[in-house]
């Protein structure tokens, strides 16, 4: 389905978000993992001997605000951000066909971050803030995302059930990742922790999980597998959590940010990241856009997440 016409059906639909792809559809109802693919393994293994401690890597998950919304009528990386940005600021490639990048090799962070078709994220001034700050390390993201991805998606015990639920398109973006996006994510992870240290996660997710009391737990237990999946500690990596498009910029969801402000008190590691002053698409597009970040929203939010991260490192 093109993405222009399922955003005119998420919008009548209202709680879920846009994001089909091209990727083709799957015959059936259960998700393609390949034998002996990712996760699959119990090693928890710590970093290899040979990591670069100043080479600091993020892993970025959730749905559309965290893959960088974009659609045919609307331009959502703008000619600034594709200029001047650090060779210390790395992107590892996740899928093929995007710019001709090869899955599990590490690019400068030029965007898009996610997938060909997709655009800004908050992931890409996150890390740009991030070596600004200190030009004596290298910032390195990975982008796991998915448009209209509820949580459950990334839940290794229950995605194969999300899976089976889920719309064609849907089940189209997870093909991106093999059908497993969490999987996807240990598999670059672990790549990376060849060459870097993990020293957090950033997750924006929430839109089609809209006010639903047990979300919070549910990123609980992600988080928790991520962790003893990777071999990481929690006081070592944290996660930040950004709030969703704010009531006076147009959100729908805006209501999600109550339950996201209590996030903390379940997970004592976790932060979350205002999204106040990040302005929405709205009105510049048809229908009006009541989900995603406008590129200066985009822009805005990232930093956000990088000030929330170094005032965590200074102890403020």
């Amino acid at each position: 389905m093109k993405r222009l016409a399922f955003y005119f059906l998420v919008a009548m639909l209202a709680w879920a978000l846009p994001g089909c792809s091209n990727e083709p559809e799957l015959d059936g109802n259960t998700p393609p993992v390949v034998p002996d693919g990712p996760g699959d393994s119990e090693e928890t293994d710590e970093p290899e001997t040979g990591a670069d401690p100043n080479f600091h890597i993020y892993l970025c998950f959730g749905q559309s605000n965290m893959e960088g919304y974009a659609r045919p009528d609307y331009t959502a990386i703008e000619p600034q951000d594709l200029e001047g940005v650090d060779e210390r600021f790395r992107m590892m490639a996740v899928v093929a066909g995007n710019w001709n990048r090869v899955p599990g090799q590490w690019y400068t962070a030029v965007p898009p971050l996610c997938r060909a078709e997709t655009g800004l994220t908050p992931a890409d001034y996150f890390g740009r803030t991030l070596v600004a700050d200190n030009p004596d390390i290298r910032v390195g993201v990975i982008v796991v995302a998915l448009g209209g991805a509820g949580i459950d998606a990334f839940d290794k015990d229950h995605y194969t059930d999300y899976y089976q639920n889920a719309d064609a398109w849907q089940q189209g973006l997870m093909n991106a990742y093999g059908g497993w996006p969490y999987g996807k994510l240990i598999e670059m992870a672990r790549l990376a922790q060849q060459e870097g240290v993990i020293k957090g996660i950033l997750l924006h997710q929430g839109e089609s999980n809209n006010m639903q009391q047990d979300w919070p737990g549910k990123v609980k237990k992600i988080y928790g597998d991520l962790l003893a999946d990777l071999g990481l500690e929690a006081t070592e990596v944290p996660i930040l959590i950004g709030e969703m498009l704010r009531q006076e910029e147009g959100g729908l969801c805006w209501g999600m940010n109550s339950i996201i402000a209590t996030v903390p008190d379940v997970i004592p590691t976790a932060h979350v990241v205002s999204s106040e002053g990040c302005t929405g698409v709205g009105s510049a597009v048809e229908p009006a856009d009541v989900f995603h970040f406008s590129p200066e929203g985009y822009r805005k939010l990232g930093r956000n997440y990088a000030e929330t991260l170094l005032k965590l490192q200074r102890g403020e």
